[in-house]
């Protein structure tokens, strides 16, 4: 018996997580959905923290969560982009993983960063705690820019594309297999939190 599941492309949703102004979020986020793209077995739906306002008192409501939520939900898995701020994610980030649990269960998330000389790295371990006690699984490999400004030329493609695209390349195939496994899991029995 064939497995349809195989078949139908996976949707991954692309969270930026900065709202900061003159972030260099959007750049970075512009290469990495050219990758997304080029798979065939991805569609791909974006989220911008810059975007979204969600209430400062925490009360979980759908009104509340509002689309932002159903796109969350709707996704099979996750890319975050995070920059680093003071050696981790940005608040507007974090506002928003806090607003949604569900929407994270049993879903795969791959970690793109970008900063100074640490590239994010540190941002993208703070976010695997988060994520893990959403019960959503972090993929091992990640993408990480350092120096990003310079890494990139005024156009916003990557000066040296080769490793970016090999480390994205192997990301984007974890993901995908957590993606379908998790998927296929859950079809057959719901995830119990």
């Amino acid at each position: 018996m064939e497995n349809t599941a195989f078949e139908t492309p996976l949707r991954v949703t692309v969270v930026i997580g900065s709202n900061r102004h003159g972030r260099f979020g959007p750049v970075v986020a512009d290469w990495l959905l050219e990758r997304l793209r080029e798979r065939d077995e991805l569609v791909v739906d974006v989220v911008d923290v810059a975007e979204v306002t969600l209430p400062t008192t925490m009360e979980r409501t759908a009104q509340a969560t509002g689309p932002v939520g159903a796109k969350l939900a709707a996704a099979d898995a996750f890319v975050v982009l995070t920059p680093e701020y003071n050696h981790s994610f940005p608040a507007a980030l974090k506002n928003l993983i806090d607003w949604h649990f569900t929407e994270w269960q049993a879903k795969p998330v791959a970690l793109v960063s970008y900063g100074g000389i640490s590239g994010g790295l540190r941002a993208t371990e703070h976010l695997r705690q988060v994520f893990a006690e959403l019960h959503a699984v972090t993929v091992r490999d990640t993408v990480s820019f350092h120096n990003a400004a310079a890494s990139f030329t005024p156009e916003g493609r990557p000066k040296d594309p080769s490793g970016p695209d090999a480390a994205a390349k192997t990301m984007l195939d974890q993901l995908t297999w957590w993606a379908r496994a998790l998927k296929e899991a859950k079809e057959r029995r719901p995830y119990g939190a």
